[in-house]
């Protein structure tokens, strides 16, 4: 008898590894989707301001600074 209590506390205890491993996975899921769309993100920020960088270097006198003095 107490190989059958023994095999359904092995059991138990594999079943209950497995839901914390599949909630665990699932937290990482979200995460990751998380990320990868703040990153998405980020990479269209960039890319809007290299935008914005080259139109200034295209255009130097829009910027309103003046230009450095002759001795520079």
């Amino acid at each position: 008898m107490s190989t059958d209590a023994e095999l359904a506390a092995r059991v138990e205890k594999l079943e209950t590894t497995v839901a914390y491993q599949d909630q665990t996975i699932e937290e990482l899921s979200a995460a990751l989707t998380e990320h990868y769309r703040q990153i998405e993100a980020l990479k269209r920020e960039l890319h809007n301001l290299g935008a914005a960088i080259r139109d200034v270097e295209a255009h130097p006198l829009l910027t309103g600074r003046e230009p450095p003095p002759p001795h520079y």
